[in-house]
Protein backbone atom coordinates (compact mmCIF):
# COMPACT_ATOMS: atom_id res chain seq x y z
CA UNK A 1 0.00 0.00 0.00
CA UNK A 2 2.72 2.58 1.12
CA UNK A 3 4.95 1.65 -2.49
CA UNK A 4 1.48 2.61 -4.46
CA UNK A 5 1.25 5.65 -2.40
CA UNK A 6 4.75 6.66 -3.10
CA UNK A 7 4.70 5.89 -7.17
CA UNK A 8 1.52 7.97 -7.69
CA UNK A 9 3.02 10.69 -5.86
CA UNK A 10 6.63 10.44 -7.65
CA UNK A 11 4.29 10.09 -10.91
CA UNK A 12 2.31 13.52 -10.31
CA UNK A 13 5.62 15.01 -9.18
CA UNK A 14 6.80 14.28 -12.45
CA UNK A 15 3.97 15.61 -14.47
CA UNK A 16 4.17 18.31 -12.32
CA UNK A 17 7.66 19.22 -13.38
CA UNK A 18 6.76 18.20 -16.85
CA UNK A 19 4.30 21.22 -16.95
CA UNK A 20 6.47 23.62 -15.50
CA UNK A 21 9.34 22.96 -17.93
CA UNK A 22 7.13 23.01 -20.66
CA UNK A 23 5.63 26.36 -19.59
CA UNK A 24 9.09 27.83 -19.30
CA UNK A 25 10.80 26.59 -22.25
CA UNK A 26 7.57 27.34 -24.26
CA UNK A 27 7.84 30.94 -23.94
CA UNK A 28 11.76 30.73 -24.41
CA UNK A 29 12.71 33.21 -26.85
CA UNK A 30 14.96 36.12 -28.08
CA UNK A 31 14.11 39.31 -29.26
CA UNK A 32 16.24 40.24 -32.71
CA UNK A 33 16.28 43.54 -34.48
CA UNK A 34 18.13 45.31 -37.42
CA UNK A 35 22.13 45.07 -36.93
CA UNK A 36 22.65 48.49 -38.89
CA UNK A 37 20.99 51.69 -38.33
CA UNK A 38 17.20 52.88 -39.94
CA UNK A 39 17.39 55.90 -41.22
CA UNK A 40 14.60 57.79 -41.41
CA UNK A 41 13.78 61.42 -43.66
CA UNK A 42 12.70 64.34 -41.90
CA UNK A 43 8.97 64.93 -41.83
CA UNK A 44 8.04 60.99 -43.16
CA UNK A 45 6.75 58.33 -41.22
CA UNK A 46 9.28 55.02 -40.75
CA UNK A 47 8.83 51.77 -39.51
CA UNK A 48 11.02 50.05 -36.19
CA UNK A 49 11.79 46.37 -36.87
CA UNK A 50 11.56 43.71 -34.22
CA UNK A 51 10.55 40.36 -34.41
CA UNK A 52 10.85 37.18 -32.07
CA UNK A 53 12.77 33.78 -32.31
CA UNK A 54 11.52 31.35 -32.80
CA UNK A 55 8.50 32.12 -34.40
CA UNK A 56 5.32 32.82 -32.04
CA UNK A 57 2.48 34.59 -31.00
CA UNK A 58 2.98 37.55 -28.89
CA UNK A 59 -0.83 38.65 -29.00
CA UNK A 60 -0.81 37.98 -25.04
CA UNK A 61 2.95 39.45 -24.07
CA UNK A 62 3.79 42.62 -22.91
CA UNK A 63 6.02 44.77 -26.03
CA UNK A 64 7.62 47.82 -24.45
CA UNK A 65 9.39 50.38 -26.91
CA UNK A 66 11.63 52.46 -24.65
CA UNK A 67 14.92 54.86 -24.92
CA UNK A 68 17.26 55.18 -22.07
CA UNK A 69 14.78 54.89 -19.31
CA UNK A 70 12.05 51.39 -18.83
CA UNK A 71 9.55 53.67 -17.19
CA UNK A 72 9.33 56.30 -19.44
CA UNK A 73 8.36 54.34 -22.91
CA UNK A 74 7.61 55.48 -26.47
CA UNK A 75 5.01 53.15 -26.82
CA UNK A 76 3.43 50.24 -24.60
CA UNK A 77 1.33 47.72 -25.32
CA UNK A 78 0.19 44.98 -22.81
CA UNK A 79 -3.05 42.94 -22.10
CA UNK A 80 -4.30 42.74 -25.60
CA UNK A 81 -4.41 46.66 -26.13
CA UNK A 82 -2.09 50.19 -26.31
CA UNK A 83 -1.02 51.76 -23.16
CA UNK A 84 -1.27 55.86 -23.55
CA UNK A 85 -0.79 56.49 -19.77
CA UNK A 86 2.61 57.48 -19.15
CA UNK A 87 3.88 57.79 -22.56
CA UNK A 88 6.76 60.34 -23.19
CA UNK A 89 5.09 63.81 -24.30
CA UNK A 90 6.89 64.12 -27.47
CA UNK A 91 5.64 60.45 -29.10
CA UNK A 92 2.02 61.52 -27.68
CA UNK A 93 -0.14 61.11 -31.48
CA UNK A 94 2.89 60.25 -32.86
CA UNK A 95 3.49 55.99 -32.70
CA UNK A 96 1.47 53.25 -33.93
CA UNK A 97 2.13 49.86 -32.95
CA UNK A 98 1.41 47.37 -35.78
CA UNK A 99 -0.81 44.46 -34.82
CA UNK A 100 -0.50 42.57 -38.33
CA UNK A 101 1.80 40.36 -37.50
CA UNK A 102 1.45 40.01 -33.67
CA UNK A 103 0.75 36.02 -34.17
CA UNK A 104 3.77 35.42 -36.05
CA UNK A 105 5.90 37.12 -33.71
CA UNK A 106 6.49 40.82 -35.38
CA UNK A 107 6.54 43.79 -33.33
CA UNK A 108 7.12 46.59 -35.25
CA UNK A 109 6.90 50.21 -33.93
CA UNK A 110 5.62 53.31 -36.54
CA UNK A 111 6.91 57.10 -35.65
CA UNK A 112 5.24 59.21 -37.65
CA UNK A 113 6.33 62.38 -38.79
CA UNK A 114 9.82 62.13 -38.17
CA UNK A 115 12.07 65.14 -36.14
CA UNK A 116 15.67 65.87 -35.36
CA UNK A 117 14.75 64.79 -31.65
CA UNK A 118 13.74 61.25 -32.68
CA UNK A 119 17.35 60.40 -33.93
CA UNK A 120 18.53 57.97 -31.05
CA UNK A 121 19.02 54.42 -29.72
CA UNK A 122 15.40 52.46 -29.32
CA UNK A 123 14.86 49.37 -27.18
CA UNK A 124 12.31 46.40 -28.22
CA UNK A 125 11.69 45.09 -24.82
CA UNK A 126 8.86 42.12 -24.53
CA UNK A 127 7.85 39.72 -22.03
CA UNK A 128 5.80 36.55 -21.31
CA UNK A 129 5.39 35.49 -17.87
CA UNK A 130 8.70 35.53 -16.03
CA UNK A 131 10.51 35.50 -19.28
CA UNK A 132 11.80 38.68 -20.93
CA UNK A 133 14.15 39.38 -24.04
CA UNK A 134 15.04 43.29 -25.50
CA UNK A 135 17.39 44.01 -28.65
CA UNK A 136 18.70 47.82 -29.12
CA UNK A 137 18.56 49.87 -32.68
CA UNK A 138 19.45 53.10 -33.87
CA UNK A 139 17.20 55.21 -35.92
CA UNK A 140 19.44 58.25 -38.03
CA UNK A 141 17.44 60.84 -39.10
CA UNK A 142 18.08 63.06 -42.64
CA UNK A 143 16.67 65.61 -45.04
CA UNK A 144 17.08 66.45 -48.43
CA UNK A 145 17.78 70.03 -49.36
CA UNK A 146 16.30 72.58 -51.74
CA UNK A 147 17.77 72.09 -55.27
CA UNK A 148 21.40 74.08 -55.27
CA UNK A 149 20.89 77.84 -56.87
CA UNK A 150 24.44 78.94 -58.84
CA UNK A 151 24.91 82.86 -58.83
CA UNK A 152 27.83 85.03 -60.65
CA UNK A 153 29.26 87.43 -58.31
CA UNK A 154 31.22 88.93 -60.78
CA UNK A 155 34.97 89.29 -61.71
CA UNK A 156 38.07 87.90 -59.84
CA UNK A 157 41.39 86.74 -59.91
CA UNK A 158 40.73 86.97 -63.79
CA UNK A 159 38.02 85.13 -63.56
CA UNK A 160 34.12 85.13 -63.05
CA UNK A 161 33.56 84.10 -58.83
CA UNK A 162 30.22 81.83 -58.73
CA UNK A 163 29.07 81.08 -55.74
CA UNK A 164 26.48 77.67 -55.22
CA UNK A 165 24.26 77.83 -52.23
CA UNK A 166 21.50 75.01 -50.81
CA UNK A 167 19.35 74.96 -47.22
CA UNK A 168 17.54 72.29 -45.60
CA UNK A 169 19.96 69.55 -44.92
CA UNK A 170 20.61 66.91 -42.74
CA UNK A 171 23.28 66.52 -41.63
CA UNK A 172 25.81 68.43 -42.88
CA UNK A 173 26.10 68.41 -46.84
CA UNK A 174 28.98 67.12 -48.91
CA UNK A 175 29.54 70.04 -51.37
CA UNK A 176 31.63 69.19 -55.06
CA UNK A 177 32.04 70.98 -57.97
CA UNK A 178 32.29 68.94 -61.38
CA UNK A 179 32.98 69.07 -64.97
CA UNK A 180 31.01 67.66 -67.72
CA UNK A 181 33.40 64.08 -67.32
CA UNK A 182 32.68 64.07 -63.77
CA UNK A 183 35.77 65.29 -62.31
CA UNK A 184 36.16 67.03 -59.31
CA UNK A 185 37.36 71.07 -59.57
CA UNK A 186 38.44 72.31 -56.73
CA UNK A 187 36.67 75.19 -54.95
CA UNK A 188 37.30 78.73 -53.73
CA UNK A 189 35.47 78.77 -49.90
CA UNK A 190 33.06 76.42 -48.69
CA UNK A 191 30.89 77.88 -45.57
CA UNK A 192 28.19 75.93 -43.49
CA UNK A 193 25.97 76.88 -40.65
CA UNK A 194 23.17 75.31 -38.74
CA UNK A 195 19.92 77.16 -38.19
CA UNK A 196 17.34 77.25 -35.99
CA UNK A 197 15.39 74.21 -36.68
CA UNK A 198 18.62 71.99 -36.73
CA UNK A 199 19.32 71.41 -40.66
CA UNK A 200 22.19 72.94 -42.88
CA UNK A 201 22.67 75.52 -44.90
CA UNK A 202 25.84 75.82 -46.99
CA UNK A 203 27.24 77.38 -50.01
CA UNK A 204 30.88 76.98 -52.27
CA UNK A 205 32.41 79.24 -54.11
CA UNK A 206 34.26 78.90 -57.50
CA UNK A 207 36.69 81.03 -59.60
CA UNK A 208 36.07 79.94 -63.63
CA UNK A 209 38.18 81.38 -66.40
CA UNK A 210 37.61 81.62 -69.45
CA UNK A 211 40.64 79.18 -70.57
CA UNK A 212 38.96 76.30 -67.79
CA UNK A 213 36.13 74.06 -68.59
CA UNK A 214 33.01 77.16 -68.57
CA UNK A 215 30.58 73.95 -68.15
CA UNK A 216 30.23 73.14 -64.72
CA UNK A 217 27.61 71.42 -62.02
CA UNK A 218 27.01 72.08 -58.08
CA UNK A 219 26.30 69.13 -55.99
CA UNK A 220 25.05 68.70 -53.00
CA UNK A 221 25.04 65.51 -51.27
CA UNK A 222 23.62 63.79 -48.31
CA UNK A 223 26.10 61.18 -46.94
CA UNK A 224 23.65 59.17 -44.97
CA UNK A 225 21.02 58.73 -47.47
CA UNK A 226 23.62 58.66 -50.61
CA UNK A 227 21.21 61.23 -52.46
CA UNK A 228 22.22 64.27 -53.81
CA UNK A 229 20.86 67.11 -55.83
CA UNK A 230 22.31 68.88 -58.54
CA UNK A 231 22.34 72.17 -60.47
CA UNK A 232 24.18 73.10 -63.63
CA UNK A 233 25.59 76.32 -65.43
CA UNK A 234 27.57 77.28 -68.76
CA UNK A 235 29.38 80.86 -68.63
CA UNK A 236 29.26 82.36 -72.36
CA UNK A 237 33.26 83.95 -73.57
CA UNK A 238 31.92 87.64 -73.40
CA UNK A 239 31.41 87.53 -69.93
CA UNK A 240 34.86 87.23 -68.83
CA UNK A 241 37.09 89.39 -68.84
CA UNK A 242 39.64 90.75 -71.50
CA UNK A 243 41.95 93.18 -70.14
CA UNK A 244 43.73 93.65 -66.66
CA UNK A 245 40.95 93.89 -63.74
CA UNK A 246 42.98 96.74 -62.29
CA UNK A 247 43.39 98.87 -64.95
CA UNK A 248 39.52 98.60 -65.68
CA UNK A 249 39.02 99.31 -61.92
CA UNK A 250 41.13 102.33 -62.46
CA UNK A 251 39.47 103.35 -65.34
CA UNK A 252 36.00 103.46 -63.72
CA UNK A 253 37.05 104.96 -60.56
CA UNK A 254 38.49 108.01 -63.08
CA UNK A 255 35.58 107.73 -65.16
CA UNK A 256 33.32 107.90 -62.04
CA UNK A 257 35.21 110.82 -60.11
CA UNK A 258 34.85 113.34 -63.09
CA UNK A 259 31.66 112.38 -63.98
CA UNK A 260 30.51 113.02 -59.86
CA UNK A 261 32.69 116.02 -59.98
CA UNK A 262 31.03 117.54 -63.08
CA UNK A 263 27.72 116.48 -61.72
CA UNK A 264 28.03 118.28 -58.03
CA UNK A 265 29.04 121.23 -59.90
CA UNK A 266 26.16 121.52 -62.17
CA UNK A 267 23.85 120.76 -59.33
CA UNK A 268 25.86 123.40 -56.90
CA UNK A 269 24.70 125.87 -59.62
CA UNK A 270 21.04 124.69 -60.60
CA UNK A 271 19.76 123.98 -56.93
CA UNK A 272 21.71 126.57 -54.92
CA UNK A 273 23.71 123.84 -52.33
CA UNK A 274 20.75 122.25 -51.43
CA UNK A 275 20.63 118.79 -54.27
CA UNK A 276 24.36 118.35 -51.62
CA UNK A 277 22.38 118.40 -48.73
CA UNK A 278 19.68 116.69 -49.36
CA UNK A 279 21.50 113.69 -50.40
CA UNK A 280 23.77 114.08 -47.09
CA UNK A 281 20.65 114.22 -45.48
CA UNK A 282 19.08 110.64 -47.29
CA UNK A 283 22.26 109.14 -46.55
CA UNK A 284 23.28 110.44 -43.20
CA UNK A 285 20.00 110.19 -41.63
CA UNK A 286 19.17 113.90 -40.80
CA UNK A 287 17.26 116.62 -42.95
CA UNK A 288 18.37 120.30 -43.39
CA UNK A 289 16.63 123.04 -41.96
CA UNK A 290 13.53 121.04 -41.42
CA UNK A 291 12.56 121.02 -45.04
CA UNK A 292 9.84 118.71 -46.53
CA UNK A 293 9.86 116.71 -50.06
CA UNK A 294 7.27 116.15 -52.21
CA UNK A 295 7.84 112.22 -52.41
CA UNK A 296 4.74 111.33 -50.67
CA UNK A 297 5.61 108.50 -48.34
CA UNK A 298 2.39 106.85 -47.70
CA UNK A 299 2.24 103.56 -49.22
CA UNK A 300 2.24 103.35 -53.01
CA UNK A 301 -0.09 101.44 -55.24
CA UNK A 302 0.19 99.59 -58.89
CA UNK A 303 0.78 102.40 -61.78
CA UNK A 304 1.83 105.21 -59.22
CA UNK A 305 5.00 107.39 -59.92
CA UNK A 306 6.88 108.74 -57.23
CA UNK A 307 9.37 111.72 -58.05
CA UNK A 308 11.66 113.94 -56.08
CA UNK A 309 11.39 117.47 -55.53
CA UNK A 310 13.31 120.04 -53.10
CA UNK A 311 9.85 121.82 -52.45
CA UNK A 312 8.30 122.52 -48.33
CA UNK A 313 5.40 120.66 -47.45
CA UNK A 314 3.38 120.38 -44.39
CA UNK A 315 2.52 116.83 -44.13
CA UNK A 316 1.57 114.94 -40.99
CA UNK A 317 3.41 112.50 -39.09
CA UNK A 318 2.10 109.26 -39.18
CA UNK A 319 3.41 105.81 -38.37
CA UNK A 320 3.55 104.91 -41.93
CA UNK A 321 5.62 107.64 -43.38
CA UNK A 322 9.43 107.93 -43.50
CA UNK A 323 10.40 111.29 -41.96
CA UNK A 324 13.68 111.60 -42.93
CA UNK A 325 14.40 108.80 -45.58
CA UNK A 326 13.80 109.16 -49.58
CA UNK A 327 11.94 105.96 -49.34
CA UNK A 328 8.28 104.41 -50.39
CA UNK A 329 6.20 101.23 -49.81
CA UNK A 330 4.22 99.75 -51.99
CA UNK A 331 0.53 99.21 -51.05
CA UNK A 332 0.17 95.61 -51.50
CA UNK A 333 2.04 92.93 -49.18
CA UNK A 334 3.11 89.35 -49.56
CA UNK A 335 3.30 86.46 -46.64
CA UNK A 336 3.58 83.32 -49.54
CA UNK A 337 3.41 82.16 -52.91
CA UNK A 338 5.57 84.08 -55.59
CA UNK A 339 4.55 87.92 -56.77
CA UNK A 340 6.68 89.82 -60.00
CA UNK A 341 6.07 93.64 -60.62
CA UNK A 342 8.39 95.96 -62.79
CA UNK A 343 9.35 99.69 -62.02
CA UNK A 344 10.16 101.80 -64.91
CA UNK A 345 13.55 104.00 -63.95
CA UNK A 346 13.97 107.51 -64.53
CA UNK A 347 17.03 109.36 -66.40
CA UNK A 348 20.01 110.25 -63.69
CA UNK A 349 19.58 110.60 -59.94
CA UNK A 350 20.09 108.15 -57.43
CA UNK A 351 17.41 105.22 -57.26
CA UNK A 352 17.01 101.78 -55.19
CA UNK A 353 14.05 99.22 -56.07
CA UNK A 354 13.45 96.23 -54.29
CA UNK A 355 10.97 94.63 -50.89
CA UNK A 356 11.39 95.39 -47.44
CA UNK A 357 9.52 93.85 -44.16
CA UNK A 358 6.25 95.95 -43.14
CA UNK A 359 8.22 96.27 -39.95
CA UNK A 360 11.43 98.33 -41.75
CA UNK A 361 12.36 101.45 -39.55
CA UNK A 362 10.79 104.49 -41.23
CA UNK A 363 12.02 107.07 -38.57
CA UNK A 364 15.32 108.66 -38.10
CA UNK A 365 18.55 107.10 -40.24
CA UNK A 366 17.62 103.95 -42.10
CA UNK A 367 20.61 101.57 -43.05
CA UNK A 368 19.73 99.80 -46.70
CA UNK A 369 20.78 96.45 -45.77
CA UNK A 370 19.25 93.15 -45.59
CA UNK A 371 20.04 93.20 -42.14
CA UNK A 372 18.06 96.32 -41.20
CA UNK A 373 14.77 94.42 -43.32
CA UNK A 374 15.70 95.74 -46.91
CA UNK A 375 17.24 93.80 -50.45
CA UNK A 376 17.29 96.16 -53.21
CA UNK A 377 19.64 96.92 -56.33
CA UNK A 378 20.11 100.35 -57.51
CA UNK A 379 21.95 102.73 -59.01
CA UNK A 380 24.24 105.99 -56.93
CA UNK A 381 25.77 108.44 -59.45
CA UNK A 382 26.80 105.71 -62.22
CA UNK A 383 27.47 102.92 -59.96
CA UNK A 384 24.72 99.70 -60.55
CA UNK A 385 25.46 97.37 -56.84
CA UNK A 386 23.52 95.55 -54.45
CA UNK A 387 22.53 96.61 -51.16
CA UNK A 388 24.28 94.24 -49.17
CA UNK A 389 27.50 94.87 -46.67
CA UNK A 390 29.29 95.91 -48.37
CA UNK A 391 27.36 97.05 -51.58
CA UNK A 392 28.21 94.40 -54.34
CA UNK A 393 28.62 96.02 -57.94
CA UNK A 394 26.85 94.61 -60.45
CA UNK A 395 28.51 93.72 -63.97
CA UNK A 396 25.42 94.91 -66.16
CA UNK A 397 25.78 97.41 -68.89
CA UNK A 398 23.59 99.56 -69.66
CA UNK A 399 21.69 99.78 -66.66
CA UNK A 400 18.18 98.44 -67.64
CA UNK A 401 15.52 101.25 -67.63
CA UNK A 402 12.77 98.84 -66.18
CA UNK A 403 13.67 96.30 -63.83
CA UNK A 404 11.60 93.49 -62.79
CA UNK A 405 11.34 92.15 -59.08
CA UNK A 406 10.50 88.88 -58.01
CA UNK A 407 9.78 87.58 -54.25
CA UNK A 408 9.39 84.10 -53.68
CA UNK A 409 8.00 83.85 -49.81
CA UNK A 410 7.80 80.28 -49.64
CA UNK A 411 11.72 80.04 -50.37
CA UNK A 412 12.98 83.41 -48.61
CA UNK A 413 14.14 84.59 -52.32
CA UNK A 414 14.66 88.19 -53.76
CA UNK A 415 15.47 88.10 -57.70
CA UNK A 416 15.98 90.92 -59.81
CA UNK A 417 16.11 90.56 -64.02
CA UNK A 418 16.25 93.17 -66.85
CA UNK A 419 12.79 93.12 -67.67
CA UNK A 420 13.59 93.77 -71.31
CA UNK A 421 15.75 91.32 -72.48
CA UNK A 422 15.20 88.98 -69.29
CA UNK A 423 18.67 89.25 -68.32
CA UNK A 424 19.19 87.76 -64.54
CA UNK A 425 20.87 90.81 -62.66
CA UNK A 426 21.20 89.73 -58.96
CA UNK A 427 19.50 87.28 -56.42
CA UNK A 428 19.77 87.13 -52.75
CA UNK A 429 20.44 83.54 -51.24
CA UNK A 430 17.26 81.70 -50.28
CA UNK A 431 15.90 81.93 -46.87
CA UNK A 432 17.57 85.91 -46.75
CA UNK A 433 13.42 87.03 -46.63
CA UNK A 434 11.16 85.51 -44.15
CA UNK A 435 9.18 85.62 -41.27
CA UNK A 436 6.82 88.53 -41.84
CA UNK A 437 4.87 90.25 -44.48
CA UNK A 438 6.95 91.74 -47.02
CA UNK A 439 6.50 94.87 -49.51
CA UNK A 440 7.65 96.85 -52.82
CA UNK A 441 10.14 99.44 -51.56
CA UNK A 442 11.32 102.12 -53.56
CA UNK A 443 14.16 105.03 -53.07
CA UNK A 444 14.54 108.14 -54.93
CA UNK A 445 16.76 111.35 -55.11
CA UNK A 446 16.77 113.91 -58.38
CA UNK A 447 14.95 111.57 -60.41
CA UNK A 448 11.92 109.49 -60.88
CA UNK A 449 10.12 105.86 -60.56
CA UNK A 450 7.14 104.17 -61.34
CA UNK A 451 6.27 100.73 -60.23
CA UNK A 452 4.14 98.25 -62.34
CA UNK A 453 1.89 95.42 -61.61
Amino acid sequence: MSSAVSSTFGLKSFLLGVCLWLKFWGTHFSVIGPREPVVAILGQDIVLPCHLSPTMSAANMEVRWFRSEFSSFAHLYRDGMDQYKGQMPEYQRRTEFLKAGLTDGNVPLRILSVKHSDEGQYRCFVQADIFYGETILELKTAGLGSAPLISVEGHQDGGIRLVCRSAGWYPEPELLWKDPNGQHLPSLSETKSREENSEFAAETAIIVREQSNQNLSCYFRNTVLNQEKVSAVYIAEPFFPRVNPWMVALCLILVVFIVCFIGFIVYFFKMKGNYQREKSSAHKGFSSDNLKRTLNRDNLSDGKCVSWEYTRQDLPNNPERFDTAHCVLGREGFTSGRHCWEVEVGVGGCWSVGVAKESVQRKGWISYRPEEGIWAVGQSEDHFHSLMSPDTPLPVSPIPSRIRVCLDCDRGLVTFFGAGDEAPIFTFPPGSVAGERIQPWLWVVGTHLRLCP
